[in-house]
């Protein structure tokens, strides 16, 4: 059920990456208790991330969809919600009661919450609590050195992971 779910959720997602640009590559890894999927995350229109590239790397438990995924983020990205480590605060991605995941989530249904979460930072429940504040108090500045960073680490010709 487990390997089932899975292929038909990347067939899925396969045939929707193009309105939603998101990508997963076919390719897994496999664990002894898990599947690592590589995934790409297109930067949202209208955000410092328009047009950058984001490799992230989706680690599915055998648990899966019982227990969520961890994604985590391999393209170097400046936002209040992701950590230096790629990590992402949101509460989807985690058990209640601290958290909202259900089985019946998707991969799709979490990448798609983690770009409209590039494009709508939260700066009140923070992993990055200075870059939260700067969100916060001087958006300008924000988006300047997020559009840097989406410069030097998220496009094509540089694509410096």
């Amino acid at each position: 059920m487990y390997k089932q779910r899975i292929a038909k959720e990347l067939l899925k997602l396969s045939k929707d990456s193009d309105t939603n640009c998101i990508y997963v590559d076919e390719n897994t890894k496999e664990g002894d208790n898990y599947i690592i999927l590589s995934a790409t995350i297109i930067g949202p229109d209208e955000s410092p991330y328009h047009n950058g590239v984001f490799r992230l790397e989706v680690y599915l438990p055998e648990r899966y969809p019982f227990s969520p995924p961890s994604i985590k983020f391999i393209t170097k990205i400046y936002h209040p919600n992701i950590d230096d480590a790629g990590r992402i605060c949101l509460d989807l991605m985690k058990m209640p009661p601290a958290g909202r995941w259900k089985p019946n989530m998707s991969i799709e249904g979490l990448l798609i919450a983690i770009r409209m979460l590039m494009e709508s930072p939260n700066p009140d429940d923070p992993l990055m609590p200075e870059i939260a504040q700067e969100f916060k108090l001087n958006k300008k500045l924000f988006n300047e050195k997020a559009a840097e960073y989406t410069k030097t680490y998220a496009m094509i010709s540089t694509h410096k992971n």
